[in-house]
C-alpha cells in the first residue's frame, strides 16, 4: 500500500489531491496499464475509500468527495495522509431487473442505450440500482426511458 501526504486543491467545484509520480508508477503497474480510469482503494485521515484515480488537463487526480472525507469541499488547503493501491476487485453494477424489462419492451430505448457510451450506461445504472423504494425504482426507470427516447430530463442530463 503507497502512503503519502498531500493538501487538497480544487478544480472547478471538485476537490482532489495531485499523485505522486512514484505512487502512480506503482498504480499502474499493478493495474497493467497507464490510461483510462483506474480503479484504487485506500485510506484517508483513517477512514477506507474506493475511488476511481482519473487523468484530466495532464495531471492524474484523485478526487476528494464527501463520503471520503467529510465536509471535503470546505477542507481546501488542508493536508491529508492518503494510502493508495490499485483495486482489482468487479466494481460491475447489474441493472436492475425493472430497468432490463423497460429495456426489452422498449426496443428504441434499448438501442439508445445500447449505443451509449460504457460510463453513460453505468451512469443510469448505478442510479436506478442505488434506490430503495419500489416506487422510486419504478418512476425512475419510466424517466429513464422517456430520457433515453428523448422526451425528459434524466439525472441532470438532456437527451443522449
Amino acid at each position: 500500500m503507497n502512503k503519502f501526504r498531500a493538501e487538497i486543491e480544487l478544480i472547478g467545484i471538485n476537490p482532489y489531491v495531485l499523485v505522486p509520480e512514484e505512487i502512480l508508477k506503482d498504480v499502474f503497474e499493478q493495474a497493467g496499464r497507464v490510461k483510462g480510469h483506474i480503479p484504487i482503494r485506500g485510506v484517508i485521515n483513517q477512514k477506507p475509500y474506493k475511488q476511481t484515480l482519473l487523468k484530466y488537463k495532464g495531471a492524474w487526480r484523485l478526487y476528494i468527495n464527501a463520503t471520503m472525507l467529510q465536509n471535503s469541499p470546505k477542507r481546501i488547503g488542508e493536508t491529508i495522509d492518503i494510502t493508495m493501491e490499485f483495486d482489482s476487485d468487479d466494481r460491475t453494477i447489474e441493472p436492475h431487473p425493472k430497468l432490463v424489462l423497460a429495456l426489452k419492451e422498449n426496443k428504441e430505448a434499448k438501442k439508445i442505450f445500447d449505443n451509449l457510451s460504457p460510463s453513460r450506461q453505468n451512469e443510469i445504472v448505478r442510479y436506478i440500482s442505488r434506490l430503495k423504494a419500489e416506487e422510486s425504482i419504478a418512476r425512475n426507470v419510466n424517466r429513464a426511458i422517456n430520457y433515453l427516447i428523448g422526451n425528459e430530463r434524466f439525472i441532470g442530463r438532456d437527451k443522449p
